[in-house]
């Protein structure tokens, strides 16, 4: 038997997944290389490649909290779609992906790469720190992939419904 559909929650459902993709293509393709080549955009070298990376970090640690957020909202609404008969494998496990990528960029990653930088430039440098670093932009593009495909399977599922 199938439960009245919510619309506004369905609604509030997608635009978070929009937003959150938005928000994660924003960071990783527009803002991120700007800020860490002011050097071709400024006439003079006004921030070291370190000094970029702090606030590039900054920017990541603040987006972590959307990304708690997103992951607790994700989590609910699958749970609760789940429990109303509405299973979809596809939609599931897009889900567990969003909420595990968020979490790792939001737990992991982020926190790492700033209690390396809080270290100073040379912790940086380390092979440590840029493997972090790649783990994390990696996590960062399966994020985009996963809340794409996810607001995608949502949005065809209810069109059939």
């Amino acid at each position: 038997m199938m439960m009245k559909r919510n619309m506004y929650a369905d609604f509030s459902y997608l635009l978070v997944l929009a937003g959150s993709l938005g928000g994660v293509l924003v960071l990783g393709a527009l803002v991120a290389p700007v800020v860490f080549n002011t050097d071709k955009i400024l006439s003079e070298m006004l921030l070291s490649h370190y000094d970029a990376g702090k606030i590039m970090a900054e920017v990541f640690h603040r987006f972590a909290y959307w990304l708690y957020f997103v992951a607790i909202f994700v989590a609910l609404y699958e749970s609760i779609a789940y429990k109303m008969g509405q299973r979809d494998a596809v939609a599931f496990a897009a889900s567990v992906t969003v909420i595990f990528a968020s979490l790792m960029f939001s737990a992991v990653y982020a926190p790492k790469i700033l209690a390396m930088q809080s270290m100073g430039p040379e912790a940086t440098q380390s092979d440590t720190f840029q493997n972090i670093h790649i783990a994390s932009e990696i996590d960062f593009k399966l994020l985009a992939v996963a809340l794409l495909v996810l607001f995608i399977r949502r949005l065809m599922l209810l069109r059939i419904s």
